[in-house]
């Protein structure tokens, strides 16, 4: 069994399609092999190696896929938004503590500085424009001097493999390290929930600073024999001629994007008619019901919603591919882990043959990090012990069915208390998504003087569409109870995103100018 990133490049047939990017000819499993033995080597020959921490600031596209699955096999790889200013890198680099920055020949963008000021070591990614995609060499810039690691050649399943800061709404940043039994435990719990093969091919529009794309889209479709093309980042408007060309069996994306692009799907009719996709993949966020109806509608292929988070090396549960049923508003099965409902006052299983309970989402599996680094009280409270397991608490609230099917209520975090009700914003969002003029709604906690929160939407509509806040007020509470529909809605041309294209709600009252009511 693969334990391994190293492990999980080997053994596929070494001609087969691995990495492919528009325009460039594919980069097969072989060379992908021997890709990484030579970055194994490089890296080593600048004294870094197992253990050792390797920030990677590169744009979206096939060098960053390749530099990952490389040099995860043999470091600690820490990717980092290539859009950071330069005082958000250097905290981070400082707060990872890492030993090299690897970023693209000629950038001498905020990441370089950013090192130079720390003294780290920079390398650079030298590409083969007219080689296979991906094709790179692995070069020492300033600083980098030669040198052996303490620790050289390929990583063992409990050395590094990925680290990341958490972007939750703590002050600091958690660091959550990820070792290589964890992103090989991941990779193949995604391939087997989605039964890939190496017949099937991904396209990639993810961002690979982020762990959906890093490891449902890239990793897993290469530990599977499978290849992942990889677009330069999303772009709706383009989406349709890398369908022509890429010609994926699937592809897996938030729900912003799956919006983007059925915004855009009937100018490009012939595109989608000749895709057909044996599924689509859907996570990171609550896809919405009507959403989902329409991505099987147009593309006339399933759509899987799976639920993940950094923690968990992304991937917990997932709705199955057919014929086993799915459902709409569910994000599935067990799908790797175990996974549970706790209490979440005091952390205590819930009685798993007592359907349709609420409580907290807790995991336990061999995908899941050892533990926040550094921070004992933080580990303290995510992580207990019951039945024998370790288990780890997402911060989520969930029922689950008697057939294990989970249901998410919300982050228990963004669960709006108004005047002591607790309301759900997915269940707003459900309904208010439903109205014929919405494209895509977010509900949020406002600051209210007297009752503490209260509820707020923001509503984008579709192309063409009307409708007032008093109509979208009306629709809700003609479905919601009283306390339940948002006082305020809000329409706008776009609803603020973080990175990864994933809508926050907590702060998105100040985000939109709303205050205390």
């Amino acid at each position: 069994m693969a334990d391994t990133v190293h492990d999980l490049l080997r053994g596929h047939a070494p001609d087969g399609p691995a990495i492919g990017a528009p325009g460039r000819p594919w980069l097969t499993h072989g060379a992908l092999t021997d890709l990484a033995a030579r970055m194994r080597a490089s890296v080593n020959g600048l004294g870094i190696g197992r253990g050792d921490r390797v920030a990677l600031v590169l744009p979206n596209g096939p060098e960053m896929a390749v530099a990952f699955v490389c040099l995860a096999g043999c470091v600690e790889v820490a990717p980092l938004n290539p859009t950071l200013p330069h005082d958000e890198i250097a905290f981070a680099l400082k707060d990872l503590r890492a030993r090299l920055l690897v970023v693209t020949a000629g950038d001498d963008g905020p990441a370089v500085a950013a090192a130079r000021g720390l003294g780290i070591p920079v390398a650079r990614l030298e590409s083969q424009a007219d080689g296979p995609a991906g094709t790179v060499t692995l070069m020492a810039g300033e600083g980098a001097g030669p040198g052996p690691p303490a620790r050289p050649g390929v990583s063992h399943p409990d050395d590094g493999a990925l680290v990341l800061h958490t972007s939750g709404t703590t002050a600091r940043p958690k660091i959550v390290p990820l070792l290589n039994r964890n992103v090989a435990a991941s990779a193949r719990h995604i391939g087997a929930a989605l039964a890939l093969t190496p017949d099937d091919r991904c396209l990639n529009i993810m961002p690979l600073f982020h762990i959906h794309g890093l490891i449902a889209a890239v990793t897993a479709s290469l530990a599977h024999g499978a290849s992942v093309w990889c677009a330069p980042g999303f772009d709706a408007l383009r989406v349709f001629g890398w369908l022509r060309e890429a010609r994926p069996t699937w592809y897996t994306a938030v729900p912003t994007m799956h919006q983007a692009i059925l915004a855009r799907a009937a100018r490009n009719a012939e595109t989608v008619a000749a895709a057909r996709p044996r599924f689509i993949r859907s996570s990171s966020a609550a896809l919405p019901a009507p959403v989902m109806a329409a991505l099987e509608e147009t593309f006339g292929c399933p759509v899987i919603e799976s639920y993940g988070m950094t923690e968990a090396c992304h991937q917990m549960t997932s709705n199955p591919l057919p014929p086993a049923p799915r459902r709409a508003g569910s994000v599935g099965l067990a799908a790797g882990p175990l996974v549970r409902l706790a209490e979440e006052a005091a952390p205590r299983l819930l009685d798993i043959d007592t359907p349709e309970q609420r409580g907290e989402v807790v995991i336990s599996g061999p995908n899941v990090t050892p533990g926040y680094e550094a921070n004992p009280e933080a580990n303290a409270r995510a992580f207990f012990e019951a039945e024998g397991q370790r288990w780890f608490r997402t911060g989520d609230q969930g029922m689950m069915d008697a057939g294990g099917m989970l249901t998410l209520v919300g982050r228990i975090k963004e669960l709006i208390n108004r005047g002591g009700e607790k309301i759900s914003p997915l269940e707003v969002d459900g309904v208010l998504i439903t109205h014929p003029s919405v494209q895509q709604v977010v509900t949020f906690a406002i600051p209210h003087r007297t009752l503490g929160e209260d509820v707020g939407a923001a509503v984008v509509l579709r192309e063409g569409h009307t409708a007032s806040d008093h109509d979208l007020r009306a629709f809700a509470a003609a479905r919601l109870a009283a306390f339940k529909v948002p006082r305020t809605v809000l329409i706008v041309d776009e609803i603020p995103k973080g990175p990864t294209g994933k809508p926050r709600r907590i702060g998105l009252a100040e985000a939109l100018g709303i205050g205390p009511r």
